[in-house]
Order: C-alpha cells, then sequence, then structure tokens
C-alpha cells in the first residue's frame, strides 16, 4: 500500500528556511553567481588559467573548405553602366559587340537580373545559366574562365 509523502512546503511551514540552512542559500542559481561559466569574464583572475586551457574564448565550429568567395554583378548593372565602362577602357567595343572582362571590374560571377539591351561578349569564371541564356538570346556570348 502506497502512502502519500505530505510535501516539504506544507511540513516545514513557519521553519523560514524550509531545511536549507541559512536563509541566503536557496535561491536558484543567482546564489552562485549563474548559470554555468557565468562571471568568468573580466574579473575572477583566479578563474582566468582554467578558462584559457579550455579553450573557452575564440570562434569554434565547422567552416567549408569549398567556400569561394563570390562577388556577383547583375545584368542591370552592365547595361545601364556599359558607356561608362567602355570611356574609362573597362570594356571595348568590337563591331557590334562590348567585350567586358568582369575579373578586371572585380566580379567572379554573373546574374540574370535586368534586359539585355546590347550584345556582350563577357569572359567570367561563373554565371548563372539565366544570365547566360539572356545574353545569347540576344546575340552575344558568355565565356567561363
Amino acid at each position: 500500500m502506497t502512502v502519500n509523502k505530505r510535501k516539504k512546503v506544507s511540513r516545514l511551514r513557519g521553519s523560514m528556511t524550509h531545511g536549507w540552512g541559512a536563509k541566503k542559500k536557496h535561491r536558484g542559481s543567482g546564489n552562485r553567481g549563474g548559470k554555468g561559466m557565468a562571471g568568468s569574464g573580466k574579473r575572477s583572475d583566479s578563474k582566468k588559467p582554467s578558462i584559457w586551457k579550455e579553450n573557452y574564448f575564440g570562434k569554434h565550429g565547422f567552416t567549408s573548405k569549398r567556400a569561394r568567395n563570390i562577388n556577383a554583378v547583375n545584368i542591370s548593372y552592365l547595361d545601364e553602366n556599359i558607356l561608362k565602362l567602355n570611356s574609362q577602357k573597362l570594356a571595348n567595343k568590337e563591331n557590334d559587340f562590348f567585350s567586358i572582362e568582369l575579373e578586371k571590374l572585380g566580379f567572379n560571377k554573373l546574374l540574370s537580373k535586368g534586359r539585355v539591351s546590347n550584345k556582350y561578349k563577357i569572359k567570367v569564371p561563373y554565371a548563372s545559366k539565366k544570365a547566360i541564356e539572356k545574353i545569347k538570346s540576344n546575340g552575344g556570348e558568355v565565356i567561363l574562365a
């Protein structure tokens, strides 16, 4: 037969500490200065050497080895600034084509946002499929290098 044990709260009414010793003891994690490694930052010189040993500070975790630094440009940017680029000798006009090396401009990927109003011959390491389609449909070409 099970016996229902009375809870400590009701048994210790009037005892002030409810069986936790001093009044200050049973106040949650604030009693010990926080949870985990709390309070080990700017003060507490005695704790610092143990924290250095555990590699507590700094960045940790996974970084992809395949991560590429992509700096992309849209077709709309080229279309709006083609005359300025041509005057600065960053783009050349050969017959009907504007030939551009995007790496000289600081870009390494061509994206498809915008309309194509000129014929382009663009040399770039990366380009989206849609950007290649747009330029080819207008009579230009994209050289992936």
